[in-house]
């Protein structure tokens, strides 16, 4: 091969980028590609190669960008030049004609709206300076969020040089960066199968895999590895621009020439002349967006004219010239075929319905939840009942009513089960209580596996190399009965443990065994657990009321496990938010032989009884001193375990329930309606993430 000259090279390599750039363009942001993926490909591998050849020709801009490879072990926090609002939400016309009034008084001339599909997903702000991709940072606070820029530079629907030469010389675009249902549909198949084949069961594999495309992109778009993210093939709607001086009199002119430069714009946006316009555009999209390869949850109306917005102004929290309405929850009648009863670790027994397969919000639902007895009374359910069933959050099916026309009139109400399914002891209903409970604690199935799938869980002992399946195969080999028989297992008592799966319908069953790979991970991670902090182990072994909260503020108040075992009722009660239910659960926990002789071997098995410094919050500040907070739905900056640590590290306390010493509920987007409904009965201030924020200084 003739070897090439660096000016020979760096024209090849200007030739190839430009002919990529435009490859791309016309692939995902047209959606008309003019050559093969073969062919495609063999361009950017032509251009990897010549830059790795040539590493000072590389650039920032370059497609090589695409393909990921930069690993970031920490997110830079930016503060953001243009503050990102949240918009004030409606999920009724009403509203909006309010909306609609206000905007009218507000403004002296005639004006018209915007309307533009709401993109479920992750809200990026992306700088330019002289027509090259500078910044990605996410939303954050609003106030500040975390530059992705190496993340970012992977979806290709994202212009990392721009068309043309009118643009800007330095100007911000904002849009939403999602996962196309057909990625998410991929990545979930992968993890399925890859999960099968190593002996997991249905349920678990459910629990594993991603939840919804909006959680997706959102885990996606922070992951430290940008090779990880390019493979995952995030897509990008732009809707707004930033910029000083901008020449643009509406904001749909500013659009047109966003989508000149080579953004992706929603081919869906449209200018409507009044409200009236803006309900048919509404009407038209709540039965259109299923449609959609993509998930939208509502659509942002906005007043079109710039100069009109800056009329406007703001509120503390959000434009006046903008709204977003937000599309109620789809719903779906199928039929009651059965009530299934399952039971907890905890011996509560939960019914499930047992649903005609049904297709909602882009899946296929055959399982709703009902909670308890009381919920199936309250709806008066019968087998054989069509019922309506929507998505709670747009996650988790429920059912909410019963289409009484198309009931059978010879149908008869559901008689809640008196005796366990798994072990036919009698349950029990405590007074007080929702939920029925099977006693038979130490002999019944689920109970002994779920207090083992419990204990060896992510925010207990986190023995990952162990699941629901790998239990299961372990019990029914009679190796393990309670949590600490996992410490006396050996290489030799487990490989070549075996396991049969039933096959689907039609399909053989197949013989799974422990091979040498999968018997080492799982014993490296038995013994890694020894060295999980005393909060976590505390928590692991289950006692009821027990949550990791609580575990973790008993751990500080008595330091070891000891302690805990020799406490009074008055020592217990005297420990923040430990009221006498749990006081009561701790106090029978340790009054029973088997739970005594059970810690006893844990403790022998090597596992961390005492607390230790390092579990301690380290101090940042006491500004939320004598603060209670309640965390609930999904927040921006954090997630659930770093919120409270944050909480804790600022002098404040964290509880698992909203009650009288309440001090504030932080409410992050779809929060919990029953800590929600009782912070308002007991007029507890219900703040959002941001006045979080603004609390701790940011």
């Amino acid at each position: 091969m003739k070897e090439i000259t660096k000016a020979e090279a760096q024209k090849r390599i200007e030739e190839l980028t430009s002919e990529i750039n435009e490859h791309n363009y016309k692939y995902y942001v047209q959606a008309s590609p003019a050559i093969s993926d073969y062919d495609f490909d063999m361009l950017l591998e032509e251009l990897i190669r010549l830059e790795k050849q040539f590493p000072e020709l590389a650039s920032p801009e370059s497609p090589s960008q695409r393909v990921g490879g930069t690993v970031t072990k920490e997110f830079n926090s930016v503060k953001h030049k243009y503050p990102m609002l949240s918009l004030s939400n409606t999920y009724s016309e009403q509203d909006l004609r309010d909306f609609d009034e206000r905007v009218r008084k507000g403004l002296d001339n005639e004006f018209q709206y915007i309307c533009e599909l709401k993109f479920d997903g992750v809200a990026i702000g992306l700088t330019y300076v002289d027509g090259k991709l500078k910044q990605a940072v996410t939303r954050g606070d609003g106030v500040q969020g975390d530059e992705v820029t190496a993340n970012v530079k992977t979806i290709r629907s994202i212009p990392l040089v721009l068309h043309g030469d009118d643009y800007p010389k330095e100007f911000e675009i904002r849009g939403e960066i999602l996962m196309p249902r057909s990625s998410f549909d991929k990545i979930n198949k992968e993890i399925s199968e890859q999960l099968s084949e190593d002996g997991y069961s249905e349920d678990e594999i459910a629990d594993r895999l991603l939840k919804n495309p909006r959680n997706a992109a959102a885990g996606t778009i922070k992951m430290q590895d940008s090779a990880v993210v390019a493979k995952r093939n995030l897509d990008c709607f732009l809707y707004a621009l930033y910029g000083e001086n901008l020449p643009y009199e509406t904001h749909q002119e500013s659009l047109e020439a966003a989508h000149s430069w080579g953004f992706k714009i929603s081919e869906h946006t449209k200018r409507c002349k009044n409200i009236d316009e803006v309900l048919d555009y509404l009407a038209v999209w709540e039965k259109k967006r299923t449609k959609l390869p993509f998930d939208t949850d509502g659509v942002v109306i906005k007043v079109d004219s710039i100069r009109q917005q800056k009329d406007l102004g703001f509120t503390a929290k959000s434009p006046r010239w903008a709204i977003a309405y937000k599309f109620k929850a789809e719903s779906a009648s199928t039929t009651l075929l059965d009530i299934i009863y399952q039971v907890g670790r905890t011996g509560a027994i939960t019914p499930v319905a047992d649903l005609k397969a049904v297709a909602l919000a882009g899946s296929t639902v055959r399982r709703a939840t009902l909670h308890n007895a009381d919920q199936i009374e309250k709806l008066d359910l019968r087998i054989g009942d069509q019922v309506f069933v929507e998505k709670g959050g747009e996650v988790i099916p429920k059912i909410t009513a019963v289409d009484l026309s198309k009931r059978d009139l010879f149908s008869h109400p559901v008689k809640y089960i008196t005796k366990c399914p798994e072990c036919g002891t009698e349950l029990e209903r405590k007074e007080g209580e929702a939920q029925h409970y099977c006693p038979n604690v130490n002999g019944c199935p689920p109970q002994i596996k779920g207090r083992i799938e419990h204990f060896i869980s992510r925010k207990a002992m986190n023995i990952d190399s162990l699941g629901e399946g790998k239990i299961e195969m372990l019990f029914d080999n009679k190796l393990i009965h309670r949590p600490s028989d996992l410490y006396s297992l050996t290489y030799d008592k487990l490989i070549g443990l075996e396991k049969i799966i039933s096959g689907e319908e039609g399909e053989k069953a197949k013989k799974i065994s422990l091979q040498e790979k999968s018997v080492k991970k799982i014993l490296s991670g038995i013994e890694e657990s020894k060295a999980v902090p005393f909060e976590r182990v505390l928590y692991a072994i289950g006692i009821r009321y027990v949550g990791e909260t609580v575990a973790k503020k008993l751990a500080i108040a008595f330091k070891s496990m000891d302690a805990i075992e020799k406490a009074s009722s008055e020592q217990l009660l005297q420990v923040e938010e430990i009221g006498e239910k749990i006081a009561e659960s701790v106090l029978e926990y340790f009054k029973v032989a088997a739970n005594r002789k059970e810690v006893e071997a844990l403790r022998n098995a090597g596992l961390q009884f005492e607390l230790s410094a390092d579990s301690m919050p380290k101090m940042i500040s006491n500004v939320l001193e004598g603060k209670s907070f309640v965390v609930t739905g999904t927040l921006t900056n954090f997630d659930r375990d770093q919120v409270k640590v944050v909480i804790e590290q600022h002098g404040g306390k964290n509880q698992s329930g909203v009650s009288a010493k309440t001090t504030f509920v932080v409410a992050g987007e779809k929060p919990g309606d029953s800590k929600i409904e009782k912070a308002k009965k007991l007029n507890i201030p219900i703040i959002d993430e941001d006045e979080f924020m603004k609390m701790i200084g940011g």
